[in-house]
């Protein structure tokens, strides 16, 4: 199969999308398929086998990290050279429209191709933490027509399957994240790695948060646990937008920014770490907390998004729904090593249930289900019988859209 995937967001730029899109596309190329990637202008041409189309964008002005580009016109003459089997676009916002105008539809678009949309960030819970929260009545709209587009739609959850079906939106199926059990596992525990996130203090417990240091990951809500046990402390991996503020926040407590750390330190760091805390409460799914299971780690997280489908709670770690129970967990996790080492390696074996492998043999029979699904005509759809105003106000305005992205798009 020839699979066209659009992201907003690709390699060099380090987030779950990133890793989920990275190990789908290492899979496919393993099985024998070949994918074309077309994302922002990262530096690079290709990423393993597959060619990358990189678009010169322009830095978010809200996340600076994040790179948007505009569609190009050129990219119709990409897509015929690869002559793709299907479209697969990730979380389209502006690169993504090319996507969902090339494909999907009532006729699979001008190039008649199946569209697959796969959901990984809960857009509108993202707005509460850049004060746009009024725009929510205004995103909804606009995530259905998108997805109205779509032949099939992934979510990384049943909690956002389940969202989007209370939205309107339909032709949905469930498409979770994997981990490399290779990679993540408890024997990467390094005492040099331990040295470095205690800043020297390898005695002392050591909670750990992977992931983007940006508003919507809540983490905020960490500092109680830390005041409640003066003697832990944590280690924070990752950067973004929020890191000065975080650095205010925590700034008379025990905390170390590790930055970026990648592969091999990251798995040593996961696995030299006592309890991994996840405050977020806008996770579609957390691979980070499939990182850390597989490491042989506890997770106490909170009770929202996908999480909870990952933590058999009291089992494999602890959901929480405010800090006072956060802190509880952490406390009972601190008294007894036989606790976290016992809840460590039912997380490491319910972690080994979600290989990239397996994610990538759903993601193929998704794919094959929306090439049976998806509706090809080369006919124009018959007009009405008798029109009256409100039909061709309608068909105009559509029209003039058209022109304009064709425009962009020819």
């Amino acid at each position: 199969m020839r699979i066209a995937l659009f992201t907003e967001t690709f390699i060099p730029k380090v987030d779950g999308i990133v890793t989920t899109l990275a190990q789908t596309v290492i899979q496919l190329e393993r099985l024998g398929h070949q994918v074309l990637i077309i994302a922002p202008d990262g530096g690079f041409d290709h990423f393993h086998q597959s060619r990358i189309v990189g678009i010169k964008g322009h830095s978010f002005a809200l996340y600076p990290e994040l790179s948007l580009s505009l569609p190009r016109a050129s990219m119709r003459k990409v897509l015929i050279e690869f002559q793709p089997d299907l479209i697969h676009v990730a979380d389209p916002v502006l690169l993504g429209i090319a996507g969902l105008y090339y494909g999907g539809g009532d006729n699979g678009g001008p190039l008649h191709l199946p569209l697959v949309i796969s959901y990984h960030t809960d857009l509108p819970q993202y707005l509460h933490y850049y004060k746009l929260r009024f725009l929510e009545p205004w995103i909804w709209p606009l995530l259905r027509l998108r997805h109205k587009r779509a032949t099939l739609t992934l979510c990384t959850s049943v909690a956002m399957i389940e969202q989007l079906q209370q939205h309107g939106i339909a032709r949905l199926a469930l498409w979770p994240g994997g981990v490399d059990a290779d990679l993540f596992q408890p024997a990467r525990r390094s005492v040099a790695m331990r040295e470095r996130l205690t800043e020297g203090h390898p005695e002392s417990p050591l909670l750990l948060y992977a992931g983007r240091l940006s508003p919507e990951k809540d983490i905020e809500r960490i500092k109680p646990i830390l005041q409640a046990f003066p003697h832990v402390r944590l280690a924070l991996v990752g950067g973004g937008p929020h890191q000065k503020t975080l650095q205010q926040h925590f700034a008379t407590l025990p905390v170390f920014f590790a930055g970026f750390l990648h592969r091999e330190e990251l798995a040593q760091a996961f696995a030299s770490s006592d309890i991994f805390v996840m405050p977020s409460r806008t996770e579609t799914l957390g691979l980070v907390i499939l990182e850390a299971m597989s490491s042989g780690l506890p997770v106490v997280g909170a009770r929202a998004g996908g999480i909870p489908e990952l933590i058999e709670d009291k089992v494999s770690g602890y959901l929480f729904d405010d800090e006072s129970q956060a802190i509880e967990a952490v406390r009972e996790l601190l008294q007894s090593e036989e606790k976290r080492t016992a809840m460590g390696e039912v997380a490491r074996a319910q972690a080994a249930g979600h290989s990239w492998k397996a994610a990538t043999g759903l993601l193929l029979e998704h794919y094959r289900t929306a090439c049976e699904q998806q509706p090809i005509s080369t006919a124009p759809a018959p007009a009405a019988a008798h029109p009256g105003i409100r039909y061709r106000l309608k068909a105009y305005a559509k029209k003039a859209s058209v022109f304009i992205i064709r425009k962009m798009l020819p």
